[in-house]
């Protein structure tokens, strides 16, 4: 019993201790978000996500039955809401997925893929506090099975093609000068004068 205690007790010294470590850091540097990660916050970190997913999510298959038919639907609904982070191949080498603290991870690698399916649905419907990842989910049965066909999705990262990633890039959210050039390229076709660039002047 008292090896127990004091094992009980040594587990409840790590966070502390860690915690201590992470606010002498701080104090000491700041708090921006261009540095790395300290090996002691990934460990919380993790800790932290494993046991922030309910109980009764932790272990719970992926009640939707994977088709080429829901991959494609899970497909499309990365590009529109998840690839400006994580990139449509699921590395996060983007334009913000670096910027992040802690940056966008590779969801091909084993500290994604190993979790459950109940793990990664958790954070795609409730988020993860103090990290860029929001919830998507709003409690609907519709909002469920998006965030279930996209962990099959997100298993399938690994083995994405370029034919895969290509078709996605063609989804994706387009920014304002995305859509102005568009506007312009279609006006072109129908043969309507081209609106002049800004600070462009005739010469007669």
């Amino acid at each position: 019993m008292k090896r127990r205690t004091k094992v009980v007790g040594a587990l409840l010294l790590v966070p502390v201790a860690g915690g201590a470590a992470l606010l002498a850091q701080m104090l000491r540097y700041g708090l921006s978000a261009k540095d790395e990660p300290s090996q002691m916050e990934h460990v919380l970190a993790r800790t932290l996500r494993h046991y922030a997913t309910p109980a009764d999510l932790r272990n719970r298959p992926n009640p939707i039955r994977v088709t080429p038919e829901t991959l494609a639907e899970a497909r499309a609904h990365f590009a529109d809401h998840c690839a400006t982070c994580h990139g449509n191949d699921g590395r996060g080498q983007t334009a913000m997925g670096p910027n992040f603290y802690p940056k966008a991870p590779d969801m091909t690698l084993g500290e994604t893929q190993n979790q459950s399916d109940g793990e990664l649905f958790a954070t795609i419907e409730n988020g993860v506090r103090l990290t860029g990842m929001p919830a998507w989910g709003n409690g609907t049965a519709e909002s469920a099975y998006g965030s279930w066909t996209l962990v099959h999705f997100i298993r399938h990262l690994p083995r994405i093609t370029a034919d895969e990633v290509a078709e996605m890039e063609a989804l994706n959210p387009k920014n304002r000068g995305q859509v102005e050039q568009e506007l312009r390229e279609e006006q072109f076709l129908r043969g309507a004068d081209l609106p002049q660039a800004s600070g462009s002047r005739e010469h007669h």
